[in-house]
């Protein structure tokens, strides 16, 4: 059906970022060929024009077709009219949709805040999405910066979704199949009900937990079963799950 690639949290302008761990991934990126990448937001430290310049010309270099969307750093310092001019007309926060999968790209950043928030507006159009997309008979994502379900081992919880419980059920509702985050810098997967949660960890900042490598997540979408897979910078890989394909039309 598919197969895509999900990193989050590239952190350009930090001083931890290490240009060379995502050159590296960037290229192993465009071996595998994959149907589509999705970024799951922080491309930047601090929100700095500059600094989007330097992650347009990253993205610039990614040969498949991208989603991204912003994550708490990118909206510092109106880095969310920096993201829109250069990084949302490149590829943006846009329904990405092929014959087989409806890919739907949720802003969850705030103007210099650093918990996040969907909104009714976007919950609304989202729920209609999936309803459509459910029709039609297509594998739904739901893609946003801030995690929904807390992630272990990732310390006190904080900066967090804010209407987490509305979406989530918004999503269980409407039968998404598979929602992809960043923001914790930690790999990981919960499965609800018949929805899969992915959280990517970080593909070139060095601000890790305890022996994290950077990394990024490879998601295989077959008519039968589903694939994940952890690609690290060290150039290890291990399987984080692989379940029944579980995708569900909406009556």
């Amino acid at each position: 059906m598919a197969f895509i690639v999900h990193l989050s949290d590239i952190h350009v302008g930090a001083i931890n970022f290490k240009e060379d761990y995502l050159l590296r991934a960037v290229n192993k990126i465009n071996d595998l060929n994959p149907n589509l990448v999705i970024v799951t937001g922080d491309v930047t430290e601090n929100g700095y024009y500059a600094e989007f310049i330097k992650v347009a010309e990253y993205l610039d270099l990614l040969e498949s077709p991208l989603l991204v969307v912003p994550g708490n750093h990118d909206a510092r310092h109106i880095g969310n009219e920096c993201f829109e001019e250069l990084i949302k007309k490149r590829c943006g926060t846009l329904n990405v949709k092929t014959p087989e999968i409806c890919a739907i790209g949720l802003d969850s950043s705030e103007p210099d805040i650093d918990y996040g928030k969907v909104g009714r507006a976007q919950q609304a159009s989202m729920e209609k999405e999936l309803k459509r997309a459910g029709k039609n008979k297509l594998y739904k994502i739901i893609a946003l910066h801030h995690h929904i379900i807390p992630v272990p081992k990732t310390g006190r919880e904080r900066n967090v979704l804010t209407d987490a419980g509305d979406i989530l059920k918004s999503i269980i509702d409407r039968k998404a199949d598979l929602v992809l985050s960043g923001h914790k810098h930690v790999p990981y997967v919960w499965f609800v009900e018949n929805t899969t949660f992915v959280t990517a960890g970080t593909v070139s900042s060095l601000k890790l937990r305890g022996k994290d490598i950077c990394s990024f997540n490879t998601i295989d979408i077959q008519p039968d079963s589903v694939e994940i897979i952890l690609n690290q910078a060290d150039g290890k890989s291990k399987r984080l799950a692989k379940y029944e394909n579980r995708c569900k039309v909406i009556d």
